[in-house]
């Protein structure tokens, strides 16, 4: 489909506008621009701003616009940019802003049920012996009961083999697939790339395109020697459509792998730290993937020279950091009615004097119920560079995602200076951040965070169990906020 630009957005002026707001809008506009920059086959930012003049001041032309609109609007998304400032200064030296992007599917849609492809790759080595897989075994239970008969579903377990415990099939003999996964028994180590081959190769037995595609991993260990295997494996799939899910159980497992591997789907990954809790995280997670909006959305890189992104972090409908390496940003799916939100920290060059810019955010994903691929979504958020800038508070929304952001990424910082053997660093650090933890009310957080510091002193690193409640426990204050909770 063509690219339609939203021209009632360029002009900043309401659809139901008379041409007389429409002239003096466009005139506005244009005072903004030096006259240096009005040369339209040089100025891509004001030929947009012209073409729109012109054909919503034309009543012809702007009929016909409006036909094509409608249109391309059926399919739209609600798309809310806001921008921690919209005034910078005309400085020599870079200059930071937060972006948050909060997208939301159509009020009159509920998004479209597809077929469940779901696969479960079920980490069965020595470690997962006793309570563990018990719990597994009883969450799996819980999964059958869940899908419908339409859903396919398929179960592997690995250690360093892979084991196909039932196909992907429709669920119509619930009871030999709960015979075959009480037969699981734990031996061996720990090879993931057996279990995520395994299981993709399950899931592209039936049309992807006709389902949604979700891979669950469930692990305790950390994999050994196949890494890279594992982390290309999961680029290409995600470039088929399956979306992943990795769970840890435990604390003897590497959290910023299964972090990187759920990173080209814009999937989860997730701290489990009882056994007794694998039943409640994975019946959160299916209930998620019923029905789906919008599949495979990614934000495109196509920034103007004078910004870049410093730092991306999703915040809805579950708090993970965003891989920005690569052309596009992956950000998953949007479910049903839920909303997706996600935070970026722009970095803007020097700005030697006074002008206009924009920064565009170009989304794209696949529409499901209108059968379309690649869909594109543009918006975008206009800056002043001038010489003297208005005080202004930062919208409360973006103060308060930033200050949860800052006490997890104070966190990993930690883990950073633990690492580099700058313990004294490290030590200063967590104690800023468990006065950070008490001033938002987190006390058991805080304690952990006490706790490590007198790790770092005494035995120069921190608990396994300790860096993953830290951090996953700071990630989930994320998207804890008053503005994260409202639907409206």
């Amino acid at each position: 489909m063509s690219k339609i630009f939203d021209y009632y957005a360029i002009l900043g002026v309401d659809p139901q506008s008379d041409t007389a707001a429409i002239r003096i809008a466009f005139e506005t506009l244009q005072k903004s621009f030096a006259p240096a920059e009005r040369n339209p086959a040089r100025n891509s930012e004001y030929q947009r701003v012209l073409n729109a003049y012109e054909v919503l001041s034309d009543p012809s032309r702007r009929a016909t616009y409006d036909s094509l609109l409608v249109e391309t609007t059926m399919v739209d998304l609600d798309i809310r940019c806001t921008v921690s400032r919209d005034q910078i200064e005309v400085s020599e030296a870079d200059q930071r802003l937060y972006l948050l992007v909060d997208v939301r599917p159509p009020k009159q849609s509920a998004g479209q049920q597809l077929p469940l492809n779901l696969c479960l790759v079920i980490d069965r080595s020595t470690s997962m012996q006793g309570r563990r897989l018990d719990a597994v075994k009883a969450a799996v239970e819980m999964v059958l009961e869940k899908l419908t008969a339409s859903d396919m579903l398929s179960i592997i377990t690995f250690s360093d083999r892979a084991e196909t415990v039932s196909p992907a099939e429709p669920l119509r003999n619930k009871s030999t697939i709960l015979s075959r996964l009480h037969a699981i028994e734990a031996s061996g180590g720990t090879e993931i790339y057996q279990g995520l081959h395994a299981g993709v190769k399950e899931m592209s037995q039936v049309p992807l395109r006709q389902h949604i595609n979700h891979l669950i991993l469930l692990t305790d260990g950390h994999t050994y020697g196949d890494d890279k295997e594992c982390l290309t494996l999961a680029t290409n799939v995600a470039a088929e459509g399956i979306n992943m899910t990795a769970f840890g159980i435990g604390s003897d497992w590497n959290d910023q792998f299964l972090d990187k591997l759920v990173a080209p789907s814009g999937g989860q990954s997730g701290f489990i730290e009882q056994p007794a809790s694998v039943v409640q995280r994975l019946q959160e997670k299916i209930n998620g993937l019923g029905t789906i909006y919008a599949q495979n959305m990614r934000l495109l890189c196509d920034f103007p020279e004078f910004m870049s992104v410093a730092y991306g972090f999703k915040i809805l409908p579950f708090a993970q950091p965003l891989a920005l390496s690569g052309r596009d940003i992956r950000l998953g799916n949007v479910e049903g009615r839920s909303r997706l939100a996600f935070l970026l920290e722009i970095n803007v060059v020097p700005q030697p004097g006074e002008r206009r810019l924009n920064i565009p955010i170009n989304l794209v994903a696949d529409i499901p119920a209108r059968q379309m691929q690649s869909q594109t979504f543009n918006n975008s958020v206009r800056l002043q560079v001038l010489k003297e800038t208005q005080k202004t508070i930062p919208p409360e929304e973006i103060v308060e995602a930033v200050r949860m952001l800052n006490m997890y990424r104070m966190n990993e910082r930690v883990w950073e200076d633990v690492e580099a053997g700058e313990l004294t660093t490290a030590v200063q650090r967590m104690r800023h951040l468990t006065t950070r933890l008490l001033e938002a009310g987190e006390a058991q957080l805080a304690h952990q965070a006490n706790m490590e510091i007198e790790r770092i002193s005494s035995a120069g690193t921190m608990s396994l169990d300790g860096r993953k409640k830290l951090k996953f426990g700071t990630r989930a204050l994320i998207n804890r906020t008053t503005y994260f909770d409202d639907d409206d």
